[in-house]
């Protein structure tokens, strides 16, 4: 990620329709990413605990193309830094491309070869047939579904999880 990618995470907070349907969640401290992009780049120390500590990507194509980010998040209670939870976010004008599915492979490929993470997960809302399809062409399992997991557009959502462990094959694709 580059200075330059700020103000597409800015477009993302200040716009829903580039978000939706399914991942704003209203609007946010405008003066969040500079201040992250000046501590640490966005990318923390691997396995940070720190609330909303996640580190971003970019997803970039040919050339200098923003097309969205991918993230990942220490999500291991244990301390053993063995878990990490990574999302996704496209612009909309990208998606159902297979955009996605590469990119989640791309960045779970890249997490398994750097870190010690022995588990990869990922949550998205029961009705995102689109992402499920993603992350299952990116080599992730359907674990189960999470019940009222989280609130967006005024309603608590079902949540579907995903993982990936090290020793799965890795996809085709």
């Amino acid at each position: 990620m580059a200075g330059r990618d700020l103000e597409h995470l800015e477009r993302f907070d200040r716009d829903a329709s580039l978000s939706e349907p399914y991942e704003w969640r209203g609007f946010g401290n405008t003066r969040a990413h500079p201040e992250r992009w000046e501590k640490d780049g966005y990318l923390t120390g691997y396995g940070s605990t720190e609330p909303n500590d996640e580190s971003l990507l970019v997803v970039e194509l040919g050339g200098e193309t923003f097309a969205g980010i991918v993230s990942f998040r220490s999500v291991d209670r244990t301390g053993a830094r063995s878990c990490l939870e990574i999302g996704i976010l496209l612009l909309p004008e990208h998606r159902a491309q297979g955009i996605g599915a590469t990119a989640q492979r791309l960045l779970a490929d890249y997490l398994f070869t750097h870190t010690i993470a022995n588990r990869l997960e990922a949550l998205t809302e029961a009705d995102n047939v689109a992402e499920q399809r993603a992350l299952e062409l990116a080599g992730f399992t359907r674990e189960g579904v999470l019940r009222g997991r989280g609130f967006a557009r005024g309603a608590w959502r079902d949540a579907v999880v995903y993982g990936r462990v090290r020793s799965d094959a890795a996809p085709n694709n």
